[in-house]
């Protein structure tokens, strides 16, 4: 009871020293005694004490900017030592009570809140956690640190994965432009002009931009397998392989490398698809995985694939993607391989044949009539390929039936065409004779 009078006596004497300075107007000696204030209640171990002071403190009439965001900061520093999580909690609240709708402390209210999200988030209360990271803002705080604004978003990124609500992950990620992450760090920053904000360093933990950057596309390819999306998640492992520390490590590079060529395989053909596929050939890392070079090669070869057969070759492979990085290939994705090299035979065949029959078409696709129809009908459902069926006939036609207005285009090109090499023609006649004639004269 002595104790807690003396520390009462203490604080009401700093009170009246601050008051004054307060209502003086001087910065530095108002600072001084709150934080005094504070630190006698984190000296005395009286927390309830420390918590009512900060409340107490931010409330006075006329208290100074730079006294409240002092107070916030030091009230910041004893979060990590409080006795039990109750005590922590409380303490964090307070601090974020006192920091909301203070703009000159949105960063230490940010900070606060991650640390109270990952807080719930340990104690299972996921929804609250992710709830409690979508209230702050970060994008628009000028004084914050671009690597601490791009950790932040990813965390609010992570939750909302982890609570599975994509439509607020994918609309998160969107916050995040791609291309902040090939900016040249090493590329002097130009010195503030008089007036402009001072941008904070970001805090030790906070990662490098290249480690955010494999953190953004490994979180992207957890919202892309919900959908099943393979090209997307090409993409994501293409711009993890492009990482230096990445491309540095075989142990690394050979695993996102496998990835790339299986998610190549799985996406459905279309000229982002083909670009990379022969990008991909292209590497010279591939010649160090030779299996998925041949995959590739009979991809981009215009020759039919037989499924038994690669599937037998591959099965190993592609069940032990399981224990490499990134995880499995999902539960969709066999069938998918399967339906995948179905449509590159259906292409194969469209480029060699003209006119073809169901039955012929079935055999060389290795399936039933009824099957091959309709893998074909989805074909030119989704504009990959032209054709027509004459079921009655049982005949698949490839041929684009022109209008009448494209012949008659098509016979103007090639009358132009022809005129233009009789024009030639006559033209080299003419030289020839006049050279000849020349030389009788002599």
């Amino acid at each position: 009871m002595e104790g807690k009078g003396n520390l009462e006596a203490a604080i009401e004497q700093l009170l009246n020293v601050e008051k004054q300075m307060r209502l003086a107007g001087d910065v530095t000696s108002t600072t001084k005694a709150v934080i005094d204030i504070l630190q006698l209640c984190f000296e005395a171990k009286d927390w309830k004490a420390l918590n009512e002071q900060i409340v107490n403190l931010s409330k006075k009439r006329g208290q100074l900017k730079q006294a409240v965001t002092s107070m916030v900061q030091q009230g910041m520093q004893y979060i990590d030592q409080t006795p039990d999580l109750e005590t922590r909690i409380e303490l964090i609240k307070t601090l974020n009570n006192v920091s909301a709708g203070k703009i000159y402390v949105e960063i230490e209210r940010a900070r606060l809140i991650k640390t109270l999200a990952k807080i719930k988030e340990e104690q299972g209360l996921i929804a609250e956690a992710a709830d409690l990271m979508q209230e702050v803002a970060v994008e628009t705080f000028g004084a914050m640190a671009k690597t601490e604004k791009i950790a932040f978003i990813l965390e609010q990124v992570r939750l909302c994965l982890v609570r599975k609500d994509y439509v607020r992950a994918q609309i998160l990620s969107r916050k995040i432009n791609p291309r902040v992450f090939d900016a040249d760090p090493s590329k002097e920053k130009k010195k503030p002009k008089e007036g402009d904000q001072v941008v904070e360093k970001a805090p030790a933990d906070i990662p490098s931009l290249l480690e955010l950057k494999r953190t953004y596309y490994e979180l992207m390819i957890r919202y892309y397998s919900h959908s099943n999306d393979y090209l997307e998640i090409c993409r994501c492992y293409k711009a993890i392989y492009e990482i230096p520390s990445v491309k540095e490590n075989p142990d690394q590079w050979i695993p996102v490398l496998r990835k790339i060529c299986w998610y190549l395989v799985l996406a459905p053909h279309d000229p982002m698809q083909s670009s990379l596929l022969n990008s991909t050939l292209e590497d010279k890392n591939i010649s160090e995985i030779p299996k998925f070079r041949f995959l590739l090669k009979q991809l981009v070869t215009m020759e039919v694939i037989q499924w038994t057969s690669l599937w037998n070759t591959y099965k190993g492979e592609f069940e032990g993607e399981k224990s490499m990085l990134g995880g499995p290939l999902g539960d969709k994705a066999s069938e998918d391989l399967r339906q995948r090299v179905i449509e590159h035979n259906i292409l194969v065949v469209s480029k060699y044949y003209s006119r073809i029959t169901l039955k012929r078409l079935a055999e060389l696709l290795c399936l039933t009539i009824q099957e091959a129809e309709k893998h074909l009908s989805e074909m030119v459902v989704s504009k990959a390929l032209v054709a027509k069926i004459d079921r009655p006939m049982g005949i698949v036609c490839f041929q684009i039936v022109k209008d009448s207005n494209e012949i008659l285009n098509s016979w103007a090109v090639n009358l132009e065409k022809l005129l233009d090499l009789v024009e030639k023609s006559c033209h080299q006649i003419h030289k020839e004779m006049m050279v000849h004639k020349a030389a009788l004269k002599v």
